[in-house]
């Protein structure tokens, strides 16, 4: 057997299986297709590729794996595509399924040159990780067309979070997991405020400085501190770069619409957050101006913004979000007549719209929250999601659903 850079390795910790990801993976093993992982830094991609190694060796006794991770000093040579080729040539074997593995694949200069070449050549079977969201819109994208696939990689759901924590439900720990986020990591920390909250100031800052300030030779890293405490403290408000740039005036801070356009997505572009934009549901027409910003980890926004019980209606609104796009859907937000609706969301042929509230026990807050959704006049389900213990308050269709019931029953 010949195998290479695996499990023996020094620095790989034991790991709990994501069985999520596992079952997305597993139908593509074996497969002469490029599997990409792709997702924030520190939400688990280099363990999947440890749990997808284990996979190979159960299927292919007498696998030939090439495993490369671009963080580790030993392949800090490999920074081009010539290298990574010849690298990958030297460790294959003629005449057989050779498995690659690459880590962090976004950071070799023209690495689509190279997967495009072992697609085209055939007996290798591809996996990558990056923390870029257009790894793939670029040449790669282009000319593999449908020979990839793409599996987007998230923190740790709330169901994960017990399971990682070995925690059973309860409201303290649904409030852990809200206000710490889901990085994998956590389980090796204390979890308390200045422990946890210290680490994850270090990883934004790792992104910031790594992902954006670096790769797109961002000048003004303190106008980009700003704007994403910014984006923290507006978490689920409509945003504009007109409003930020009004603001920052206000602030005697001058910076153009297209540089504040341009951070933002550098932003998104390195998975710290998501950005959703409004639709109208009548007429499905996307509205070009204002969207809202959610981040890709409560943790992260929380050691940034504060966590505040005066800000737990945004909070778990973003709660709401992450786990509709762990579990696949779409998600817009809607508007109809002035009214809005905090999410529709889509997968496959589904569609349901859900209203967040932080409690509806005041009957002015029920009205609103119901009756946004009463005045959607099609027969897809429609909920309102609540951080009360109970349900029950179900009208005329509208269900109402506590948060952990939607978090441990909607996959």
């Amino acid at each position: 057997m010949f195998v290479i850079y695996v499990f023996e390795m020094k620095n790989v910790r034991a790991y709990q299986k994501r069985e999520r990801y596992q079952h997305q993976i597993d139908r593509y093993i074996g497969k002469e297709i490029i599997k990409v992982l792709v997702g924030q830094r520190r939400v688990g991609k280099s363990y999947l590729l440890f749990q997808i190694i284990d996979s190979i060796k159960e299927r292919f006794s007498d696998a030939n794996i090439i495993y490369i991770n671009l963080e580790l000093n030993e392949f800090e040579f490999i920074t081009n595509s010539e290298q990574l080729y010849d690298f990958i040539k030297s460790k294959s074997k003629l005449g057989e399924l050779n498995f690659v593995l690459i880590d962090e694949v976004q950071t070799i200069k023209e690495f689509e040159k190279t997967i495009r070449s072992l697609l085209a050549e055939g007996e290798y079977d591809v996996y990558c990780t990056g923390s870029n969201a257009n790894i793939l819109s670029g040449e790669l994208g282009t000319y593999l067309g449908g020979r990839y696939i793409e599996i987007p990689v998230h923190a740790l759901c709330y169901t994960e979070f017990l399971q990682f924590h070995t925690l059973e439900h309860s409201t303290d720990n649904l409030l852990k997991f809200i206000k710490y986020g889901g990085l994998p990591y956590l389980i090796h920390l204390d979890l308390t405020d200045d422990v946890v909250f210290d680490y994850l100031k270090n990883i934004s800052q790792s992104i910031l400085f790594r992902d954006i300030v670096s790769r797109f030779e961002v000048r003004n890293v303190d106008f980009l501190v700003r704007l994403i405490k910014y984006l923290a403290t507006e978490t689920g408000n409509i945003i504009s770069a007109r409003n930020i740039e009004r603001f920052l005036k206000s602030q005697k801070i001058a910076i153009s619409i297209s540089a504040i356009l341009n951070y933002l997505n550098y932003l998104t572009n390195a998975l710290l957050v998501s950005s959703v934009k409004r639709s109208d549901i009548q007429g499905k027409k996307i509205f070009e101006v204002g969207e809202k910003y959610y981040f890709n980890d409560l943790g992260i926004r929380n050691s940034l913004a504060g966590f505040s019980p005066f800000d737990l209606g945004q909070i778990i609104e973003n709660v709401v979000f992450l786990h509709l796009k762990t579990i696949g859907y779409t998600v817009l937000i809607g508007t109809q007549n002035e009214k809005e609706v905090d999410f529709v969301a889509e997968r496959a042929n589904e569609k349901i719209y859900i209203q967040v509230a932080l409690r509806i026990s005041e009957k002015q807050t029920s009205e609103r929250e119901f009756g946004n959704l009463l005045a959607i006049k099609d027969n897809y389900p429609k909920y309102v999601i609540t951080l009360d213990d109970y349900a029950g308050n179900s009208f005329e269709g509208v269900v109402h659903v506590p948060l952990h019931r939607f978090l441990l029953d909607f996959a």
